[in-house]
């Protein structure tokens, strides 16, 4: 059988000479259960086409075993990839996505001029060439010939740019940062001042040039990953000041990529068709389906071939049943992200650093890591993943679970225990809402520990499950105390998940120092001094506690053996060029 998977869980050895950024110049997504962060990489993974064998072996691939035990369901569908996934929000456009699982159909509808590669560098992909001017202030970017939306329209960089106004547009409310990225003439953009970006200039049909006022080491990956958006779609009834009209489009996307969307019914599935005029080459699967699924019934479905591949928890129970099964590959490998439990610092009781600090040191979190994941994941206490050049554990505090401690701190922090064993402060009573993903191994071993443990401090717990895209709403609105979620990190430690105002700072925290110091890592250009200044931000977060880190886990990919062709790494989504992969027959 033809071996199928790029498997770089040691890239990260590579990273040191590398300056990356996202699409946007974000680097995390929201998932439901933890798309964790940081872990310690024991096991280099097995050479291709081998199994490992060790029984202490936590990443590498576990091939199929007996592809005669596959099923007849899977192996009728001669042209049709099913995929299960938590089900999409329907935000179907890269500019304004929210969610992991929008970004996986974004990936197949959108391109940008630059792609993301399996050790989280970037190369050209939409773009035939790529120039920087020596004082890094001016980017030129040359459009590759021939390249056209779905509906046959000729792609321009006037679509680059029209996305680039959409960003700079004061009613564009995604998560992307784009003033942070000193655009020349995108603050006055932005303040309804001009109606154009003065910095950028239209050279030709194919030819675009960028000028920014300041160096960041992201700029080029920054604008390299901005989708492009067809204006004569998006932009017929675009008005400067408000972008209703493009978000309108949202679940009728139009893009260059390889696939087409042809139908979205929420909750259930999103349909898929090639794009047979993709640039690239017309995909080898004809249709894709993203089937939504839970953790409650993905194994059972990925057995009966219902859905081909689809993203499991990895722990040795669910290892071993997908082994036993025999025709599904096993892809396992370090998560680039981190599940964590938010905290709302809006409210009162959140604002004291010793309570936050007695939140961390009175949970038993290796206990629930361990429940959950056994040798599969690792405690964290930086919000960075150990592949990462930007990691650091030095001056760091483990918080490892003391009851005692966690206890001295809260009386520190004024709040007495009442005469109903739970603790007061001026009047109020020490509880916490807390919102967590239904059907979700991580989260049944979540409540009852830290119901218990806290409990044992004086704080009364009162949970709710729902599901993935409700917890995302309350946490936009703010109507959280706490809540269990994962941020998925891309290979550059920049981040505003904890800035002040951060676009994607859920949980409302501040701190200047943390601040100052990831505009300091953003603007340095030479590596060796951004690691120093990324390593007092998360020595600051880890004293002052913006939220509870829970664990890096592995991720894992079970795949039905008659899929060829995937590439999946920490860093690379398998949608980035699912049009090289085929199906046996």
């Amino acid at each position: 059988m033809k071996k199928r998977f790029s498997l770089m869980l040691v890239i990260m050895l590579m990273l040191v000479t590398v300056l990356a950024a996202c699409s946007g110049g974000e680097n995390a997504e929201p998932t439901p259960e933890g798309t964790p962060k940081t872990e310690t990489q024991t096991n280099n993974p097995t050479p291709e086409g081998s199994t490992p064998e060790d029984s202490t072996q936590n990443d590498g691939l576990f091939e199929a075993t007996d592809m005669s035990l596959n099923p007849s369901t899977a192996t009728n569908r001669k042209d049709t990839l099913v995929v299960g996934t938590t089900s999409p929000k329907g935000v179907f456009n890269p500019l304004f996505q929210d969610s992991a699982y929008d970004d996986m159909i974004n990936l197949l509808v959108f391109d940008s001029f630059e792609t993301i590669n399996g050790d989280g560098t970037y190369s050209p992909y939409l773009a035939d060439s790529i120039d920087v001017s020596d004082d890094g202030l001016k980017y030129t970017f040359k459009l590759k010939p021939g390249v056209t939306y779905s509906d046959g329209t000729p792609a321009t960089v006037k679509d680059f740019y029209f996305a680039l106004k959409v960003l700079h547009d004061k009613s564009y409310d995604g998560s992307s940062d784009p003033l942070s990225y000193s655009i020349k003439g995108g603050q006055e953009y932005y303040d309804g001042k001009s109606n154009e970006i003065s910095g950028v200039k239209i050279i030709d049909d194919n030819t675009v040039e960028v000028e920014v006022t300041e160096v960041t080491a992201l700029t080029k990956d920054f604008l390299g990953g901005i989708a492009f958006l067809p204006e004569h779609y998006y932009g017929k009834d675009y008005k400067q000041g408000n972008v209703e009209s493009v978000k309108a489009l949202n679940d009728k996307p139009l893009g260059t990529g390889q696939y087409i969307l042809t139908s979205f019914k929420p909750g259930q599935e999103v349909t898929m068709v090639a794009n047979e005029n993709y640039f690239a080459g017309a995909p080898k699967i004809k249709n894709v389906i993203f089937k939504s699924t839970t953790d409650e019934t993905k194994l059972a479905m990925l057995e009966t071939g219902e859905i081909d591949m689809d993203m499991v928890t990895v722990d040795e129970d669910n290892v071993e049943a997908l082994q036993a099964l025999g025709f599904l590959d096993i892809n396992i490998f370090p998560t680039n992200g981190y599940g964590y439990i938010g905290m709302n610092h809006e409210k009162e009781k959140f604002k004291d650093p010793k309570v936050r600090q007695a939140l961390v040191y009175g949970l038993n979190r290796a206990e629930i890591v361990e429940a959950v994941y056994g040798k599969f994941a690792d405690v964290i206490n930086v919000p960075q993943s150990k592949q990462s050049w930007a990691y650091t554990d030095e001056g760091i505090e483990k918080y490892e679970f003391d009851i005692e401690k966690a206890k001295s701190l809260l009386d520190e922090a004024g709040w007495t225990v009442g005469s109903d064993g739970i603790r007061e402060k001026n009047g109020e009573k020490f509880k916490i809402d807390f919102s967590g993903t239904s059907d979700n191994p991580v989260v049944d071993a979540i409540l009852p520990i830290m119901t218990a443990n806290y409990k044992e401090l004086g704080i009364d717990i009162v949970a709710e499950t729902l599901d993935f895209n409700a917890i995302l709403d309350k946490t936009d609105k703010g109507d959280f105390d706490m809540y269990f979620m994962a941020w998925g990190l891309t290979p550059d430690p920049d981040s505003t998940v904890y800035l002040t105002k951060g676009a994607q700072n859920r949980i409302k925290y501040s701190n200047k120092a943390y601040d100052d110091l990831m505009k300091q890592g953003k603007r340095e250009l030479d590596i060796e001094k951004r690691k120093e200044i990324y390593a007092k931000a998360y020595q600051e977060l880890n004293k002052d506690i913006a939220d509870i880190l829970m664990y890096q886990r592995r991720d894992g990919w079970a795949i039905n053996g008659r899929v060829n062709g995937l590439d999946i790494t920490p860093y690379k989504k398998f949608v980035v060029d699912l049009y090289k992969a085929e199906l046996e027959q």
